[in-house]
């Protein structure tokens, strides 16, 4: 019999599996995004870290603040096209370029502060750090996507990528960008109510650099750890762990080196720093001698000759009706000082931002005794809040208007202030005044900031006031100020100083008389013949007609 021929099925050979990278999907998608967000964030308060600093150094927010992001966002450009060259190596390469945004913008505020304090630019170090973030934050996302590429094209193991594979790579490319403008909106919102407020600006800077280094370095020694080489493992951990030791370094001295800093800035004669939510507040000067004030690094009262300022800007205002007062600025007091040297002064409203200023002017010993107790003065009320915005409410609310409104201010060159210079503010002013009060503007200097002090005189003519241009002449102690109250040739020694003042009058008739009131008290450094001659000296700086300065259209310069 024969048997019938069964054909069996060939014996399976059982292969082991080809090992395929990781997909982009899955497991490694999550930590890829959180990533792209944390890294977003960090760059985000690199950047504004370094508009705001600037601003405090430097002054002119609007100015820092278009250098720094038109700058920054050119470097992005530059920094993408620069990561081509690292595509080929796109792990390792994005694990430098994220050590290397950690080490350098977390390093950025320290380097820019001792710049301005040691070397007193800090310009060309602000352009610089703006470059090298820019380029490093734009090479982050070429690199990923050359990755996650990568990946794709092992998977798919040289066949043709389908339609679903294709909406898949644009679906990815959509969750990179999300989460980036995810990240960036946490870090600009992290940046003002978190990290300035509890850190401040170099630890936060610092913090945020190491981060910024763990993050980066994790993702690709874990998640991409396959693309990298012995070598090139071993090189990002040396690397990381580098920068990860400079930032704790700094994070443990930054409180010397801010000290250190701070003496180079003011000199060995520091006798009180504050920071307040707003600015650094620095009171300098002997125990013997009169204090200096500093508001974020600018002389805002120099002790020894503030009374030629301030007698100069309250006192021509007094000549008529002085029941009731109004100080817009003038948290140091020094103005109320002199607004209360007149018996029939009824009641004074000093309007400042900052409660901190008001604060120290209050409690330490040297301004007060420098500001005569004005605020223990029980005619004397204190309103903390932004000046434009309480004139806007008090006009309708207002049983009785002023006789007399005092603008004791920043110099307009200082965008934050200029809207306080506008034609709008003036026009708020004027609405709070009685029809025969008297308006005293500090305009910034008439020899050294012509076009500055000739913009306040339009623009306050454009709200309806007449104007009565006039100067009077100072000197500093010796220190660096910025555009405030002091003129910058005195500052460097190179010959006597101006404080420009205006006095305004509602109508837009007759300029108002400038001179001293009956009952004005005795002053050190003003009389009639002073008055006279600085009125012919700011006149003879007048120049040629110029637009008036609006909310919308600020012609103030840094």
């Amino acid at each position: 019999m024969i048997e019938p021929t069964v054909t069996m099925p060939p014996k399976e050979v059982r292969r082991a599996p080809a090992r395929r990278p990781d997909p982009p999907g899955g497991t490694v998608r999550f930590p890829v995004l959180a990533v792209v967000f944390v890294c977003a964030a960090c760059g985000l308060v690199y950047e504004l870290e370094l508009v705001a600093l600037a601003s405090y150094l430097i002054g002119d927010s609007v100015t820092q603040a278009s250098v720094v992001l038109s700058v920054m966002v050119f470097a992005m450009g530059v920094g993408s096209l620069l990561a081509k060259a690292l595509r080929c190596r796109a792990a390792v390469g994005f694990g430098l370029v994220e050590a290397g945004l950690a080490l350098v913008g977390g390093t950025s505020a320290m380097v820019l502060y001792a710049a301005f304090a040691w070397f007193g630019e800090s310009r060309y170090v602000l352009v610089a750090f703006s470059l090298a973030i820019g380029v490093l934050v734009g090479a982050e996302i070429p690199l990923l996507m050359s990755l996650i590429q990568r990946g794709d094209r092992s998977g798919r193991s040289g066949r043709k990528a389908s339609l679903g594979e294709q909406d898949d790579a644009a679906g990815t490319v959509a969750d990179l960008f999300a989460a980036d403008y995810v990240g960036a909106l946490v870090g600009g919102l992290a940046f003002p109510f978190l990290l300035l407020p509890w850190l401040g600006q170099l630890t936060g800077a610092l913090v945020t650099g190491a981060v910024n280094a763990v993050a980066g370095g994790g993702l690709v020694l874990w998640v991409f750890r396959r693309d990298l080489t012995a070598r090139s493992r071993a090189l990002l951990v040396a690397v990381n762990v580098a920068v990860l030791a400079v930032l704790a370094t700094a994070t443990v001295l930054v409180d010397d080196f801010e000290q250190a800093a701070r003496r180079a800035v003011y000199g060995e004669r520091v006798r009180v720093a504050v920071h307040t939510d707003l600015q650094e507040i620095v009171v300098t000067g002997s125990p013997e001698g009169p204090p200096d004030l500093f508001l974020d690094g600018r002389l805002r009262v120099a002790g020894r000759d503030e009374y030629r300022y301030h007698e100069a800007l309250v006192h021509p205002a007094m000549n008529g009706g002085h029941g009731r007062v109004l100080i817009v600025g003038g948290g140091d007091g020094m103005a109320a000082r002199e607004v209360l040297r007149y018996p029939g002064v009824r009641s004074v409203t000093v309007v400042e931002l900052d409660p901190g200023v008001v604060r120290l002017a209050r409690t330490d010993p040297a301004l007060a005794g420098l500001n005569a107790q004005a605020f223990r003065d029980p005619r004397v009320r204190v309103v903390h809040a932004d000046a434009f915005h309480w004139l806007r409410g008090a006009t309708g609310r207002l049983q009785e208007r002023y006789d007399v409104v005092i603008s004791d201010l920043p110099d307009p060159g200082i965008t934050p202030s200029a809207k306080l210079y506008a034609q709008e503010f003036y026009g708020l002013v004027a609405q709070v005044l009685t029809p025969t009060g008297r308006f005293a503007v500090h305009a910034g200097s008439v020899a050294d900031r012509p076009r500055t002090y000739w913009t306040v005189d339009a623009t306050l003519r454009a709200a309806g006031f007449a104007t009565r241009p006039y100067s009077a002449s100072g000197r500093t102690p010796g220190f660096a100020a910025g555009p405030d109250r002091a003129d910058r040739t005195a500052a460097t020694g190179r010959g006597p100083g101006d404080w420009g003042f205006l006095l305004a009058a509602p109508g837009g008739g007759r300029p108002p008389a400038l001179g001293l009131a009956p009952d004005a008290p005795r002053l050190r450094s003003l009389g009639e013949d002073t008055l006279a001659a600085a009125a012919r000296r700011a006149e003879r700086a007048r120049g040629t007609a110029l637009p008036p300065s609006t909310l919308v259209h600020p012609r103030y310069g840094g």
